[in-house]
């Protein structure tokens, strides 16, 4: 298949929403954080996705994300919309307005619960990829969405002229494979361990958690496979691995990542919306265990670690409540 322009970046952050100790969005503290990301390397930057907590965010706070996300990036990163809806209706609406704010693309969830038909997923990717001229990247996550997108849809779904990626973290290298074979689609990592062996096979970039505290050797795995490097490609992933666990292991990766990014001092509080909570006193012991083994990674400064576990503990009640059904 011929290969196309890629309208996403290759080092994409999966953001997440810093907020205050009283769960309100702090926005300048996501303002500095979209900033440290792009200055680390990234050059996409994905907002309102599982990492940023958009099942708990209301839909003006993810329409405001994409619009501060896009004043800050400055033209310097893209910005892609996640989250979306199990309903249909409902997430063309926040498609749309995104494409308003200012997106560059948009990353459609399957829907989650209501365990559509592969049918009722063709319906529903093509109608919100209808409804909005932004590139789009499908959301292959079966783990959280209870509904896996088939081979045979996602053969379907290559067709559609705004349908260009997928972000996979199905973790079927095979099937990966094959629509490498028989599509022009993108494939971006959705699995912070298997970025590697993702873009050994033909993916074109990651959409990362970990990538929020260290998107330096993201870049340099990315660099030096575009170099054909495999050798650096490999020191960097090794070197990541420890605190990939460390995000990605023993509590959702949004806790994790805003645990230690607070513990660096890089936001101003770890807390996330319930019922999302912090992790308990044995968790963060664990997290704190793999980050001893952490060595080697640029951008992290592990000497300055001070990590909060009260701080972190519970979750927040929002003011207002979320409108994700």
């Amino acid at each position: 298949m011929a290969n196309q322009e890629n309208p996403f970046g290759q080092v994409l952050v999966a953001l997440v929403t810093p907020f205050q100790a009283d769960g309100e969005v702090d926005w300048a503290a996501v303002e500095k954080h979209i900033d440290d990301c792009i200055v680390s390397g990234a050059d996409g930057i994905v907002v309102t996705g599982t990492t940023g907590e958009t099942s708990t965010l209301t839909d003006p706070e993810k329409i405001k994300l994409v619009e501060v996300a896009k004043a800050v990036s400055g033209g310097r990163a893209k910005i892609i919309t996640g989250g979306g809806s199990n309903e249909t209706a409902h997430a063309i609406e926040l498609y749309k307005a995104s494409e308003k704010a200012g997106a560059d693309g948009v990353m459609i969830v399957t829907p989650y619960y209501n365990k559509p038909t592969q049918a009722g997923l063709l319906t529903h990717f093509r109608m919100v990829a209808d409804a909005t001229d932004l590139p789009v990247i499908l959301y292959d996550i079966p783990g959280r969405t209870g509904v896996p997108i088939t081979y045979e849809t996602i053969l379907r779904l290559a067709k559609h002229p705004n349908i260009l990626a997928v972000k996979d973290a199905k973790g079927d290298f095979s099937e990966v494979s094959r629509v490498l074979n028989q599509t022009d689609l993108m494939y971006f990592s959705g699995d912070d361990a298997n970025v590697l062996p993702h873009l050994s096979i033909g993916a074109t970039g990651l959409i990362g958690v970990t990538a929020n505290i260290a998107a330096a050797p993201y870049r340099a795995i990315i660099d030096a496979v575009n170099a054909g490097d495999l050798h650096t490609a490999r020191d960097a992933h090794q070197s990541l691995e420890p605190l990939v666990r460390a995000v990605m292991t023993h509590v959702p990766g949004t806790v994790a990542a805003k645990y230690i990014l607070h513990g660096l001092g890089r936001i101003g509080s770890p807390r996330v919306r319930l019922p999302l909570v912090g992790p308990e006193e044995w968790e963060a012991a664990l997290i704190e265990d793999e980050l001893a083994l952490v060595t080697d990674v640029p951008g992290v400064d592990l000497s300055n670690f001070r990590p909060d576990r009260n701080a972190a503990a519970g979750g927040a009640l929002p003011q207002i409540a979320g409108t994700t059904r």
